[in-house]
């Protein structure tokens, strides 16, 4: 019985929870089988040391003084519910792996420099709440959780720091967090081992590794809540909504009846309108003080009188109406609306100019003072302006003065703003009207008196217009719920523009002769007391205030002496409606009941700009029993229903009541989404009001009106209750007992994730309640939600102390993430830390949260500490996806029934070889060369240009041949060359290089053409050469002298070991001497030449091109590009592999045609030599690469009328070849055509090529035959190997562009790169290709057989088996167009999509890279180029920066963003880096294995490494 009394006091709120708490185990003390204590090392507790007694010292003397915590948000019940959250952690293991940060990413400003916000909290924060003892840094757990690496900590110490911290000696306490996940063999060996087996070498004190295996171990932390089934489409990938959880709570009550006010009495002296009780004061109680305006320290500064008042009014309304234009045509007339523009500290002018408009029946619209064109919701208040057609502006002189102003001094034109005329309202400029003028003053009707504006959660601004009767009926019902007197005094510190602050102080007040005392913003934040001095000073009966002046009182109390509350019948509290007011409430009572403070005049009361007040708690009866408080399940809370928390104490929402509703109004609870259908009795819904006191529409705006101001209440089965409309209120609340109204939160705070309501003030209070003094400002935290992947994600915006520590932040961020968890049962999305006063403000001071908002998506809001936490709250993602195991009959079966055909494609036939061309007779290009310096000897096959575009060097035939019989000689004389040997050409791309390739053909040796070392970079380019030439096994090296003395330096013997060389020929000066003879092959299928290319992957592969091989090719190219000896081709690329060596080297030997060659290094000193050279030359097909396009496009995109003044005419170019070995850029080819169409290139001229290791040359878009065309397929579809068209601009849709036309001789088919069986039409697969100038195979010291056939000669599982193939190792399809080939049959065309090594195998689907690096690269202005690849399953995201640094941590949830909503996929780690970090090869190819391998070998030195947790 003793238990049940206790719980029933705690229930009435007659004791606190922790009195409870202590009374019930005091009770059951007797009952309880005390455990035998475990055997303790000493016989005693310690003594506790100097520090834990001074702390409880201070806290007792805080206690008394009103603690130093945000007593708005502080509950004792929430505090210990959050530091019991946080201790469930204690026991489990918890390794968050922190960010890396350079040290000049974010450099804090000194602090004396700053002004923090709320500067007057800090006074005793640092002194009092400290972080506990029981926390150590994050180093410490981080190197607890990986046990094998020794460097995590002072590495990453050092890293984020700028200098190494000493050791210190770890005290001998429990720690308070351990990794949440430890897995069963992180013994050092386990970990070693781990690493020992990834498929690169990576260091295992690497620092990098060891945090992504932390973070690994963070990802295998259950997912609560848990996860439901979702179904994999195969045809549409659509993200399910979650089935509802059976256990949820549901409402079990009866339907609500609506809540009536009492009536409101009619009061024989109460006005007719508000302007006739102006009138009446003014004209009979003129001496009488209406208004006392206060100076920045708190002083009284004047008191405006009510005869004062009247008389200034009725001038300005004379003003306003006959003095503003010409005599016969007024500015302004009845019913125009008008600004008011008047700062917080000038109540007085703010009075007369809204009393004046009343007077004039002109409609005034108070707004804030713009102070710059970045004010926060600077461009909606236009928005406002312009829909209430505003174009006057009343303002005081001083506020004018104020204003920004153009250097002709003229007021800034505001963004959004229509066009002001600016009116000064000082006395002196007023008018006073004659005898016989006087102000028409009307019987309160429905016209609109006023209009006050309203941010919305998106951040536009509305004007709510209030009628002349809502005005009046608003006053009388205030005056009735609020027992006014007429005379009596009150404090007013809310702002007197706006809602309670101008209900009360400026109407009600006037209306009842209230003489008000307002105290602005200003002097509150210079003194916090004053609002009280001036309560015991004017012996107050009202006060209007906040909860953060009842805490800011509190904060700054000291025992002041002129302090008395006795006087006070009434402390309203204006956002008494926010659940957390009630801990305000206690505490200021708790601090001030002894100054004469009674419990019954604290008054909390629930308003909106809308319904205007909803509800008011009327002063109680002294000594009566104070009203019940519910607790409330906030599990419950979240589903929208109320449940009497009895169970869980830590997830408690303590709320108390607003009082009863307004006189004569009827209130009813109605479901805030979907029709308005009436709540049942224990279910949180929306409160609408009706009463004749309430807002009447959003001016302008007729549409938002009808959804807000003009509710009809539907019963459970959809039938209206009646015909009365009702006002939505955006306060979410039921009715308790007694018909009191609880209010629980707002729609507009209200955050819809995964189904279920949270409250942002709820999230707030919970992270204040993680002790944030050393971290964060109180008071300065944003939360709201962002929709990302189909829901509400939630992020928290804070801003840091400038001298908090990383370390610091990180651990608060932390244990904010595991207290949100715990206590709501939802997930952080991002939670980030800001510079001190960077979030932007409303005017009074508070976070303009839609702004902030906005910031973070557009990434301007620039944090200086940042979390990621997707893995725990996107649950939403679709079920990955489960390879199905199917052969390749079934395949080809399925196929055949579906109507597909295979697919493949073929190049038309190379064609018998022609007699009468004698050039067909040399089946070998040395021989080929040979009969050109007889037959024709002086013809041009080569001109070599300069940076200037001057012709440097020529070849003719004899020229070329007898160059290279000179070099045949030297290798056969200087270098002891014998036949089948491999010779490294090293040489600048030029003519030397081709006269060096065919010397050697003549010699009988292999060339391999190895790109030069690069002279100013020569520890990163010289080892690759060296590594060409040991592995080719060279027996010797052509070069020219610069190169010689370049390979023989010092610099050189840095890198490598110069005294190991093969022998060097220098070839610049030979002396004129011809080999014995010639060599020629027995036969064409010996090896003609290596070509050695580094591939994406980062593989070095050199492979083998035979002497039939080359002649195939050539001659497929001839065909092709119809090349002959009468034409020029121009050729900007790089000769050193592939089909640019090809085309560089070798086709004009065998075609005749003539090559103009351009070095691509020269275009970095001019940029438009290529260009130049098209149209000097008349050229009609060029080859470039896209390095050489992009240069081009970035150098000359704002220079396109320059070319043309130059004369540069592109007119003449036919096909314009982009030489590659990756899908076609299409963006930048379409970029390329659009910049120089002004010059006169065709839309049709650029094209691609594709080649691969395998087979040089596959496709080459030629001169004959359809355009390239371009089809977009569907990415999802992608994923899953298929390929699915769809319309341009369809969603999820990726253009791509045909790979060129297949070559002559050539044919290709898809296939299952698993299975080796054909695919249909409408499935990716391996480009596999048939062809006389496949490579014959990899060059390899061992000769490792197995490797060569199956890349060069491999068969079908199925279909065709005796065909041999040779696989691209590319991912593609072909798909039959309605265009038609040269023979007239339907266009087969050939889509390149990916290298398949590159592809990322995530969650059982394939992404190739560069879709996600687009989709990256958009994210932000600021990312040049990014670069993805995985490791152990997490995406590991590289952004190159291109801005400042302090935009580096606004990319993280950017890419984060991006990534999930367009790939589905959580990135587990970003690293932000400068520009030129990520390595891209000569042909302009990311190498993403290079940089895979420098990240965790962490040589990369990044500004920022975010591992999303």
């Amino acid at each position: 019985s003793r238990l049940h009394f206790l719980s029933v006091s705690l229930f009435l709120w007659d004791i606190t929870q922790k009195g409870y708490e202590k009374k019930r185990t005091k009770l059951l003390a007797p009952f309880i089988i005390q455990p035998p204590a475990p055997p303790s090392s000493s016989g005693h507790a310690p003594p506790p040391s100097n520090a834990s007694r001074y702390r409880e010292r201070r806290s007792k003397r805080s206690h008394r003084n009103g603690g130093t915590r945000d007593d708005r948000y502080r509950s004792d019940i929430h505090t210990e519910a959050v530091q019991a959250a946080l201790a469930k952690h204690k026991e489990e293991k918890m390794a968050l792996p922190m960010p890396t940060k350079r040290r000049s990413t974010y450099v804090q400003s000194p602090i004396n420099t700053r002004t923090p916000p709320g500067s007057l909290t800090l006074q005793k924060h640092n002194s009092n709440f400290q972080a506990p003892p029981s926390l150590q840094s994050p180093e410490a757990w981080i190197n607890r959780s990986v046990q094998g690496s020794s460097t995590s900590s002072s590495a990453s110490s050092t890293m984020s720091h700028g200098e190494p911290k000493p050791a210190q000696a770890q005290p001998q306490y429990k720690p308070q967090y351990q990794p949440l996940y430890q897995p069963h063999d992180s013994s050092a060996a386990a970990v070693t081992n781990m690493l020992a087996h990834s498929r690169i070498g990576v260091p295992v004190n690497s620092r990098v590794s060891t945090k992504i295996q932390q973070l690994l171990n963070t990802l295998k932390r259950p997912k609560r809540p848990e996860l439901s089934e979702f179904f994999t489409d195969d045809s549409e990938e659509i993200v399910e909504v979650p089935q509802p959880d059976p256990n949820t709570p549901k409402p079990e009550g009866r339907q609500i009846i609506p809540v009536k006010g009492e009536p409101l009495g009619v009061v024989s002296n109460w006005p007719p309108a508000l302007q006739a009780a102006l009138a009446r004061w003014g004209a009979t109680q003129g001496k009488s003080p209406a208004l006392t305006a206060l100076d920045i320290t708190g002083k009284p500064l004047y008191t405006l009188t009510y005869g004062k008042l009247w008389s200034r009014s009725v001038k300005l309304a004379y003003t306003l109406l006959h003095k503003l234009g010409t005599k016969n045509e007024q500015i302004l007339k009845p019913g125009d609306r008008v600004a008011l523009v008047y700062p917080n500290s000038d109540p007085g002018m703010f009075w007369v100019a809204f009393y004046g408009c009343l007077l004039a029946e002109v409609i005034p619209v108070p707004i804030e003072v713009p102070l710059s064109r970045k004010d926060a919701g600077i461009s909606q208040l236009g928005f406002l302006l312009g829909s209430c057609s505003v174009g006057l502006a009343l303002t005081s002189e001083i506020c004018l003065k104020g204003l920004p102003k153009t250097p002709t001094g003229e007021i800034l034109q505001f963004k959004g703003w229509p066009r002001m005329k600016w009116v000064v309202t000082d006395s002196k400029y007023l008018t006073k009207p004659g005898k016989d003028w006087q102000p028409h003053i009307p019987t309160a009707n429905t016209d609109t008196a006023y209009i006050e504006y309203k941010a919305s959660k998106d951040g536009t601004v509305v004007g709510v217009a209030v009628s002349k009767v809502a005005m009046l009926t608003h006053c009388q019902a205030l005056t009735q719920a609020c027992n006014y007197c007429e005379g009596e005094t009150m404090v007013n510190v809310l702002d007197f523009k706006k809602e309670m602050g101008l209900w009360h102080g400026v109407l009600t007040a006037v209306m009842n002769r209230i003489h008000t005392i307002s105290v602005p913003y200003a002097v509150m934040k210079a003194c916090p007391l004053s609002w009280v001095q001036r309560v015991h000073i004017h012996r107050a009966r009202v006060a209007l205030v906040k909860c953060r002046d009842l805490h800011w009182a509190m904060m700054a109390h000291r025992e002041q002496r002129d302090t008395s509350f006795t006087s006070l019948r009434m402390l309203i509290v204006a956002d008494g409606a926010n659940p957390w007011s009630v801990s305000s409430c206690d505490a200021f009572l708790n601090v001030f009941q002894s100054h004469g403070l009674k419990p019954e005049v604290i008054c909390p009361c629930a308003a909106s700009p809308e319904a205007l007040t909803v509800a008011i708690r009327r002063p109680g009866v002294p000594g009566a029993p104070l009203p019940a408080r519910a607790i409330l399940s906030m599990t419950g809370l979240s589903h929208g229903v109320i449940r009497v928390n009895t169970e869980d104490k830590n997830s408690a929402l303590t709320v108390q009541d607003v009082g009863h509703v307004m006189p004569g109004a009827l209130m009813c609870i109605v479901k805030p989404d979907g029709p308005p259908q009436l709540c049942k009795t224990d279910e949180i819904g929306e409160i609408i009001i009706n009463s004749r006191a309430g807002g009447t529409m959003y001016y302008g705006l007729p549409g938002l009106t009808k959804n807000t101001f003009e509710v009809i209440p539907v019963n459970s089965n959809g039938v209206p209750i009646g015909e009365i409309p009702f006002v939505r209120s955006g306060l979410l609340g039921f009715v308790g007992p007694g018909s009191l109204i609880f209010v629980v939160g707002k729609i507009e705070g209200l955050l819809m994730v995964s189904g279920r309501r949270h409250n942002a003030d709820d999230l707030v209070a919970t992270a204040l309640a993680v002790e944030p003094v050393k971290t964060v400002y109180r008071g300065r935290i944003a939360v709201f939600s962002v929709t990302v992947f189909y829901d509400e994600r939630v992020v928290i915006v804070a801003e840091q102390r400038p001298d908090a520590s990383e370390e610091d932040s990180f651990q608060w961020m932390s244990r904010v993430l595991q207290a949100i968890d715990s206590i709501h049962q939802v997930g952080l999305y991002c939670l980030a830390l800001v510079p001190a006063n960077t979030l932007p403000k409303t005017p009074l001071g508070g976070i303009h949260i839609s702004d902030a908002k906005q910031f973070f998506l557009e990434g301007s809001l620039h944090p200086c500490n940042i979390l990621m936490c997707p893995h725990t709250c996107v649950t939403n993602l679709p079920k990955p996806r489960q390879k199905q195991p199917v052969g390749p009959a079934s395949v080809m079966v399925g196929n055949l029934v579906a109507g597909k055909r295979i697919a493949q494609a073929a190049g038309r036939d190379l064609g018998m070889i022609d007699d009468q061309d004698l050039i067909r007779k040399h089946q070998y290009l040395a021989e080929a060369l040979q009969w050109r310096a007889q037959s024709d000897p002086d013809h041009v096959l080569f001109v070599l240009l300069n940076a200037k575009g001057m012709t440097v060097c020529t070849a003719t035939c004899v020229q070329l041949h007898k160059r290279a019989e000179k070099i045949a000689a030297a290798l056969m004389e200087k270098g002891s060359i014998n036949t089948g040997e491999n010779v490294v050409l090293l040489y600048p791309p030029g003519i030397d290089l081709i006269a060096a390739f065919y010397g050697c053909l003549y010699a009988g040796c292999v060339p391999v053409n190895v790109r030069p070392p690069h002279p100013q970079n020569l520890a990163a380019t010289l080892p690759t050469v060296r590594m060409i030439i040991d592995v080719s096994r060279a027996a010797c090296i052509l070069t020219t002298q610069n190169l010689t003395r370049i390979l023989r330096s010092k610099e050189a013997a840095a890198s490598v070991n110069i005294k190991t060389w093969p022998t060097i020929i220098d070839t610049d000066d030979l002396p004129r001497r011809r080999p014995p003879q010639i060599y020629k092959p027995p036969t064409a299928e010996m090896i003609a030449y290596l070509d050695f290319s580094v591939s994406t992957t980062g593989m070095l592969t050199g492979v083998k091109i035979s002497h039939a091989a080359i002649s195939a090719l050539c001659r497929s190219i001839k065909l092709q590009c119809e090349l002959y000896s009468s034409r020029q081709i121009a050729i900007c690329l790089d000769p050193y592999c592939g089909l640019g060596f090809v085309l560089w080297c070798l086709a004009s030997v065998y075609s005749g045609h003539q090559s103009i060659l351009i070095p691509p290094f020269e275009l970095e000193s001019s940029v438009s030599l290529w260009l130049t050279t098209l149209s000097q030359y008349r050229i009609r097909d060029t080859f470039c690469s896209y390095s050489v396009m992009e240069l081009c496009t970035k150098g000359l995109g704002t220079q396109t009328d320059l070319l043309k003044a130059r004369g540069v005419n592109l007119s003449c170019v036919r096909s314009c070849v982009v030489i590659a070995e990756e899908r076609p850029r299409l963006a930048l080819s379409h970029s390329f055509s659009k910049l120089f169409k002004d010059v006169g290139l065709s839309s049709r001229a650029v094209s691609t090529a594709f080649g691969s290791r395998v087979n040089l040359a596959v496709c080459l878009q030629g001169t004959t035959g359809p355009d390239p065309c371009t089809v977009y397929v569907d990415m999802k579809s992608l994923r899953h190997d298929r390929v699915r068209l769809v319309e341009r601009g369809a969603p999820q849709s990726l253009p791509l562009m045909e790979s060129g036309k297949i070559l002559p001789g050539v044919r290709v088919i898809i296939v299952n790169p698993e299975t080796k069986g054909p695919l249909g039409d409408s499935h990716l697969g391996e480009i596999w290709v048939h062809s006389p100038h496949n490579s014959s195979g990899y060059y390899t010291i061992y000769g490792e057989e197995g490797l060569q056939a199956d890349h060069f000669n491999t068969k079908l599982s199925f279909g065709d088996p005796q065909t041999l193939w040779a696989r691209t190792g590319y991912l593609g399809f072909v798909k039959r167009t309605e265009l038609l080939d040269a023979s007239g049959d339907r266009h087969d065309a050939l889509f390149v999509v990916g290298s398949l090594d590159e592809t990322l195998e995530l969650r059982g689907l394939r992404y190739h890279p560069i879709d996600i690096e687009i989709s990256v690269s958009r994210a932000h202005r600021s990312i040049a180029e990014s670069a993805v690849f995985t490791w152990t399953n997490l995406l590991v995201v590289v952004s190159e920066l291109c801005g400042s640094e302090q935009d580096a941590l606004d990319l993280v949830p950017l890419i984060t963003n991006v990534v999930l909503e367009e790939h589905h996929l959580i990135v587990g780690v970003v690293v932000i880096v400068d520009p030129g970090v990520i390595p891209i090869n000569s042909r302009g190819e990311k190498q993403r294995m290079h940089l895979r391998d420098s990240f965790l070998a962490d040589q990369l030195d990044p500004i920022y490494v975010a591992y999303n947790m």
